[in-house]
């Protein structure tokens, strides 16, 4: 089991994305996600975003929220805990990215890219702006099985137009 962050850097209706295609061996190879990484020894899920946001982006955080935390259930990966943050406060210049490019995507086309389907979920929990929330997330290969928020069960496919928060 291992702990990730991901961190979603807005700017003017834009998310900053990663395209995923510089390593052979990835379980994002082609997906298009936030900046993140796993974390490193004695690191807090802010201490872990803040490092990965600078060495993929060259950016740094000024201010950020802690949003959410996703657990990850995969047949083929594993579990994770991935930290989320959002952040609209930042400084410094972006710089290449070794896993892949980086590039400002509008937010209402972020659902059209390849992508983990329960991405769409916690990207409308952020929208939503959703109090801190626990979402569970089981596939089957690249295959969204189950989504669970603050443990109750979503209908799938998820429907990001019907989808009320109680």
């Amino acid at each position: 089991m291992r702990n990730t962050t991901l961190c979603y850097i807005e700017k003017d209706g834009h998310y900053l994305m990663l395209h995923r295609t510089k390593k052979e061996v990835d379980e994002n190879k082609d997906k298009w996600i936030a900046v993140g990484g796993k974390f490193e020894y004695g690191e807090s899920p802010e201490d872990c975003a803040l490092r990965e946001v600078k060495e993929e982006t060259g950016l740094t955080l000024n201010s950020y929220s802690y949003k959410g935390i996703v657990t990850f259930v995969s047949d083929k990966w594993g579990t994770e805990y991935m930290h989320l943050f959002l952040s609209d406060n930042f400084s410094g210049e972006i710089a290449e990215c070794d896993e892949g490019e980086l590039m400002w995507v509008e937010k209402e086309k972020i659902n059209s890219l390849y992508s983990w389907e329960g991405d769409k979920i916690f990207l409308t929990l952020i929208e939503k702006n959703v109090p801190f929330f626990s979402l569970k997330l089981v596939y089957e290969g690249e295959t969204l099985m189950t989504a669970v928020l603050n443990g109750r069960r979503l209908q799938l496919p998820f429907d990001k137009e019907s989808f009320v928060y109680e």
